[in-house]
């Protein structure tokens, strides 16, 4: 018998401010390297982007930005779904056995106004 396969969230950056915005770009999220790599996010990665002040949801992949630049540029089509200073959630998931999604916690970064780390939690988000 095959055994259950689950998609889990895996790992977000919780609330990042949009620092740029490149219409005229081939696609992708930049994201600070820190950043990705506090959620343990890879460049190319597939994310979801949520923007938290109009509710647009759509995926993408991942650049690496500037380490410790707290850079978040929504590039190309993407950045009529967003503007400088909207907060998003860049969101990540996995597939998993049932037995792995059972004991799995996901890694959420915590961010500051200027996108830098907070906290990272395998916990539930803050309020």
């Amino acid at each position: 018998m095959k055994e259950k396969m689950r998609e889990m969230f895996k790992s977000k950056i919780h609330r990042a401010t949009v620092t740029m915005s490149e219409l005229y770009y081939e696609g992708s999220i930049t994201i600070d390297k820190d950043l990705l790599e506090a959620a343990d996010i890879l460049e190319y990665e597939k994310v979801q982007v949520v923007n938290v002040n109009n509710g647009a949801r759509f995926e993408t992949y991942t650049l690496n930005g500037e380490p410790g630049s707290g850079i978040i540029c929504l590039n190309g089509p993407a950045a009529r779904l967003g503007a400088v200073g909207d907060e998003v959630i860049i969101i990540t998931y996995a597939r998993m056995t049932d037995e792995e999604a059972r004991k799995h916690k996901p890694t959420i970064v915590l961010v500051d106004k200027e996108n830098k780390v907070k906290k990272v939690s395998p916990e539930a988000v803050e309020a």
